[in-house]
């Protein structure tokens, strides 16, 4: 077991390593662990090194539900099957709690809170003491109530415990082979929805297809942010504006949009960047989650 992490720390820096090491011996001191996995590059690294340590003691759970494509879940199954990791997948009904669909800004409280309340029954029916999710430092620098939720419910944050961030989560699953160093960044779909505007399977539906279009046209880091019902705004890395605006990826983009349900296609001048829809909070509230 050793000798294989040994390897996956070859062509890395010192800091790096002693992170890497410091995260492995984290987990190992908990002894058996239940992962939330979504299949991102975070959870899929954190997922990967606490099977190398702690082996048949862990075991992914993944979350089944409407904000969550269908591609990230294959990738999750197939990531665990080529492992011979233990893997576990629940259906999570984030619109039937009271009050998500109405679009709070605590919505990733709620949601959190109903996800890791079921993965702590099920690590505990499987006879795991500990939970774990894959947020990062970066995650320290955003609006994130979903945090609230983790560290409520007593969740472990390894990746974060040893200060790792996304590009050395990235440099890490690189050196380790892991398919998804290189993986675009994604949060569940409810993210593309204004605070305060309701939240629909259709919407989410349409949301969906709009970006897997956009995938499937081979742009790498997406967004469709949805406003007002019926608006959508496209976020791509500016480097890529100039393949959007082609004269025929244009149009299959304006239609297609419109036959998911869309009346106006827009595109964001600012491209693609990470929680844009908290722009609209104030710092009182990104700090309390308090209402304007």
């Amino acid at each position: 077991m050793m000798a294989a992490l040994d390897r996956t720390v070859q062509g890395i820096d010192r800091a790096l390593e002693g992170k890497l090491q410091c995260l492995q011996k984290e987990i190992g001191d908990l002894g058996s662990l239940a992962v939330a996995f979504s299949g991102g590059v975070d959870s899929t690294f954190l997922v990967k090194t606490a099977h190398d340590v702690l082996g048949d003691q862990m075991m992914a759970v993944t979350a089944r539900s409407e904000s969550f494509p269908e591609r990230e879940l294959r990738e999750a199954e197939e990531f665990c099957r080529r492992e011979g990791i233990r893997h576990q997948i629940v259906n999570s009904e984030e619109l039937e709690i009271e009050g998500f669909s109405h679009n709070p800004k605590n919505r990733c409280y709620l949601c959190k809170h109903e996800l890791f309340e079921k993965i702590l029954g099920i690590a505990k029916a499987n006879g795991i003491e500990y939970v774990a999710e894959g947020s990062n430092m970066d995650d320290n620098g955003d609006y994130r109530p979903g945090l609230t939720a983790v560290a409520e419910l007593g969740v472990k944050s390894p990746l974060r415990d040893a200060g790792l961030d996304k590009e050395e989560i990235r440099r890490l699953s690189k050196a380790m082979g892991l398919p998804t160093w290189n993986k675009q960044s994604f949060a569940c779909l409810s993210s593309r929805f204004v605070y305060g505007e309701e939240i629909t399977r259709e919407r989410l539906h349409m949301v969906d297809q709009a970006e897997q279009l956009l995938l499937d046209l081979g742009f790498h880091q997406v967004r469709v942010r949805i406003h007002g019902g019926t608006i959508a705004r496209i976020e791509v890395l500016p480097e890529e504006f100039p393949r959007l605006m082609q004269e025929e990826i244009r149009r299959a983009v304006v239609m297609s949009f419109k036959s998911y349900g869309f009346a106006y296609v827009t595109m964001d001048l600012q491209g693609y960047r990470s929680g844009s829809m908290n722009e609209t909070l104030t710092r009182d509230q990104r700090e309390h989650g308090t209402e304007a």
